[in-house]
């Protein structure tokens, strides 16, 4: 076995290998993720979400194996975790073309989620698209 091998050996499946690692949003460790549990009233639907520990697991596990991408969507998914809903799904209204109604709309919203998400990869990527957007004009046109 080589040494990339050995180290994805001893990182994957998570589940199994590093359970203890994992919690869920409310803080509850995988082995607490019982029909029992449920029953009992003792977990909420939170608890059944993906936290940004396990996230940033999987992105671990991603970069041994070289998936460097996949590794950063991970990151980027363990810094969303943490955001309201709602304003995920604003920023996903602003990103869509035509919707934002300048660049700075789009740094604004990226400097938001750098100071009160402490997002920064989200931010980067907020910021990226304002400046494609802006290279080719995809803001909404003035009427």
């Amino acid at each position: 076995m080589t040494g990339k091998a050995n180290k994805v050996a001893a990182l994957y499946p998570a589940s199994e290998r590093q359970a203890d690692r994992i919690a869920t949003i409310g803080g509850h460790k995988l082995n607490d993720l019982t029909l029992e549990n449920v029953l009992a009233g003792r977990l909420t639907a939170q608890d059944i979400g993906i936290s940004s520990g396990a996230l940033r697991i999987q992105s671990e596990v991603a970069r041994t194996v070289g998936r460097s991408c996949l590794a950063a969507n991970f990151d980027r998914g363990a810094e969303l975790s943490g955001v309201p809903q709602d304003e995920i799904f604003t920023t996903y209204e602003l990103l869509r073309p035509g919707r934002a109604r300048s660049k700075q709309e789009l740094l604004d919203l990226a400097a938001r989620y750098r100071e009160q998400h402490q997002a920064p990869n989200i931010a980067r990527l907020i910021e990226e698209a304002a400046e494609v957007y802006n290279s080719r004009g995809l803001f909404r046109k003035r009427c």
